[in-house]
């Protein structure tokens, strides 16, 4: 997308997940929340990439100086809020004044590339300073609610400011936006710490744009788990299960061949050539490709393994292997060599 950019907000400490790790290097799926949030931001055609870091920041950097892409850092030495996070990188913004800029957290891995092209598309056509990424769920406890009147968004009231009638209201914010840089960056500086937390939050730039007149409006995600994040174990298995499902559901629309699906478990970076069948109690994940027309498990691992076509195999563990073709009349491939140029 010309003239866009993003800001990812990855500074978090994540205390309740009881982990050493930054909050956003954390897996879902085998793969670091703050991955999926990157990959997301890529497919929507955004290679202009900035990310906040904050605890462990050393940790995180190395991370991303590592990825086959170059990710702008901005260290976040306290910790103040999501606004304070978007100002430690004002210089990043400042260069771009001419651009949009995405805003989002590294612990959504879920927010799909189709959400954040959809709200740009959105937020173009309407000419908006800055449009809200939202949904609509049944259960809006703890989530900022969108308010309208006359179908307009006149402002984001967070949970402990909600009345009897705006906690019914079950449209609430993602916590991802898109912004027109040059209305962002007029706002940024007012936005205050007037709260219990002392702290200086994005939101309130939707209620500073709007007493300036500027115009706001939302863009409602299709499907509701896009904005979910985790803020313990318990809510991180939630956010493995769906995308468990949502994974194996794309292999199943594909054609791969599952007879249960009991313990089967495929990655976000798999691929499968048409022709598979994928038996119970099966893990698939990493750099990992199957070849046509072969049939995996039960009781199979793969990490980061080429398998040729026409492969049958099962109880075993691969990681980093390639396993060449075997001929449909063989039941086991044997020739496997190691694979160099595929790392965990």
């Amino acid at each position: 997308m010309e003239n866009s950019c993003a800001i990812i907000l990855a500074a978090g400490e994540g205390t309740r997940m009881k982990s050493k790790k930054p909050k956003v290097l954390i897996n879902v799926l085998f793969k670091p929340m703050i991955k999926w949030v990157i990959d997301a931001v890529f497919e929507s055609d955004i290679r202009d990439i900035c990310v906040v870091t904050g605890f462990k920041h050393k940790i995180l950097e190395n991370y991303l100086s590592n990825l086959p892409f170059p990710c702008e850092k901005f260290f976040q030495k306290e910790r103040k809020g999501t606004a304070h996070a978007v100002m430690t990188a004002i210089d990043f913004l400042k260069r771009r004044k001419d651009c949009d800029v995405l805003i989002l957290s590294g612990d959504a891995p879920l927010l799909d590339s189709d959400t954040i092209k959809n709200a740009y598309f959105e937020h173009k056509k309407q000419k908006n300073s800055a449009t809200i990424i939202s949904a609509k769920i049944n259960n809006p406890f703890s989530y900022g609610r969108i308010v309208r009147e006359n179908g307009q968004v006149i402002k984001i009231v967070e949970q402990k400011d909600t009345d009897s009638k705006t906690s019914l209201i079950n449209e609430v914010n993602s916590g991802a936006y898109w912004f027109n840089v040059k209305s962002l960056l007029s706002i940024l500086p007012f936005i205050e710490n007037n709260n219990l937390q002392k702290e200086y939050y994005l939101p309130d730039a939707i209620g500073l744009l709007l007493a300036s007149g500027e115009k706001i409006d939302s863009y409602t995600a299709r499907k509701s788990d896009v904005i979910l994040g985790a803020n313990d174990q318990s809510q991180l298995l939630i956010l493995e299960q769906i995308a468990r499902e949502k994974f194996l559901n794309k292999w199943i629309d594909f054609g791969t061949k599952m007879p249960c699906k009991d313990g089967i478990t495929i990655g976000p970076d798999v691929q499968i050539e048409k022709d598979c069948t994928i038996f119970p109690d099966s893990i698939i994940y990493g750099l990992t490709k199957i070849g046509l027309n072969c049939k995996i498990g039960p009781n199979i691992t793969f990490k980061n393994c080429s398998v040729g076509k026409n492969n049958i195999l099962k109880c075993a563990h691969f990681e980093n292997k390639i396993i060449k073709d075997s001929s449909p009349s063989q039941s086991f491939s044997t020739e496997e060599t190691s694979l160099r140029e595929i790392r965990c």
